[in-house]
């Protein structure tokens, strides 16, 4: 009998809810919400009840009983760090998510609203390569303050899977690459792929690496002390600068490129310089990460919805086309992994590992 599987996949600006039969999509569909729309929302858990709402509206209007689901598969919210594969959400997971001692994420808000799902209709929740997957090699782990260690916090789901696909595209195994992957969307997270582990990548969610949509990445720390200490800014206040109300939200009002794009037709010469200093960022990464792999880089891959953009693909081959051949990969195949993923659970495949 075919397997019915329920997608959710919850982003800074977006709720994407799948069906799948078996490897046969349903239906899909992406919500986006636009920032007057979440501003509302002080944390991300206030958003619980809205996001909600809004799947059970999609399952409505394509006539989906929640009671025909074999299983439902989210994409991995915050956790404590572990190795990649599947895992059945637990209580566990959900107290941990809840308690952000692991960092905030609108992913944890997907998984809460998944394991609800579950409780009531008895269905299994599956996570696969959550964000927190952790490969890093010691030498990453250094961030020049005993106190804070770097910590592995990406979008792994996406990295993995993409990695693999041009892996095949390449007639090579993954575990015998050398990659780099950027994905490019609301965050922005670029990886050093060695030989089928991710062993250093930027902390996209809130620590380090390019600015994005709506994320900071690295400031200069002493003048972030200062405005943290300056009694203008409360802590919610100042997380929201670095995600959420950073990047291009800082500068332009917008998390949206494709609004940042319409400013520069229509001549805004400053749009121009704060889009293109983004992707300066992102190939500063790029080449740390071809340091980290020592100079033996078989590809770089740009994937995520802003490798859909001319502009910003050019803008990096200009920049590192010279380290290696680039992979273009855009969107982000992240409800088809997490299907595919549920799909390996379900029919014995792979065993779920324990948290």
């Amino acid at each position: 009998m075919k397997k019915n599987i329920l997608i959710i996949n919850l982003g800074s600006t977006s709720t994407k809810v799948s069906l799948y039969s078996e490897m046969a999509e349903v239906f899909s569909e992406s919500i986006s919400h636009s920032q007057d729309e979440l501003k509302p929302f002080i944390t991300i858990w206030e958003q619980t009840d809205f996001r909600k709402s809004k799947i059970l509206e999609v399952l409505k209007k394509n006539n989906i009983s929640l009671s025909t689901l074999d299983a439902i598969s989210c994409r991995g919210g915050l956790l404590k760090p572990v190795e990649g594969g599947i895992y059945i959400l637990n209580e566990e997971m959900v107290e941990d998510m809840k308690s952000e001692r692991y960092g905030s994420h609108p992913t944890s808000v997907g998984n809460i609203i998944s394991y609800e799902i579950g409780q009531e209709y008895k269905i299994p929740v599956i996570v696969a390569d959550p964000p927190v997957t952790d490969e890093f090699i010691p030498l990453a782990r250094y961030s020049g303050m005993k106190e804070i260690p770097r910590i592995s916090s990406f979008h792994a789901l996406n990295q993995k899977r993409t990695a693999r696909n041009v892996s095949e595209t390449l007639g090579i195994p993954y575990e015998k690459l050398n990659l780099i992957v950027a994905h490019l969307g609301g965050g922005i997270s670029v990886a050093a792929h060695r030989m089928g582990k991710v062993i250093d990548v930027n902390n996209a969610l809130d620590g380090d690496g390019p600015f994005s949509p709506e994320r900071a990445g690295t400031v200069p720390a002493g003048d972030l002390i200062k405005m943290c200490f300056s009694g203008k800014f409360s802590e919610q206040e100042m997380v929201k600068k670095i995600k959420g109300e950073g990047g291009l939200m800082s500068y332009l009002g917008t998390n949206s490129v494709l609004e940042v794009q319409e400013k520069i037709i229509n001549g805004d010469e400053y749009a121009l310089e704060v889009l293109e200093s983004m992707t300066y960022q992102i190939c500063k990464e790029i080449g740390a990460c071809a340091c980290v792999l020592e100079g033996y880089i078989d590809a770089i891959i740009l994937t995520g919805s802003l490798a859909h953009s001319e502009r910003i693909v050019s803008w990096i081959k200009k920049r590192t086309e010279f380290i290696a051949p680039m992979y273009i990969r855009a969107g982000e195949n992240e409800m088809l992994s997490l299907a595919e993923n549920a799909l390996r659970y379900l029919h014995g495949k792979e065993a779920a590992k324990t948290y």
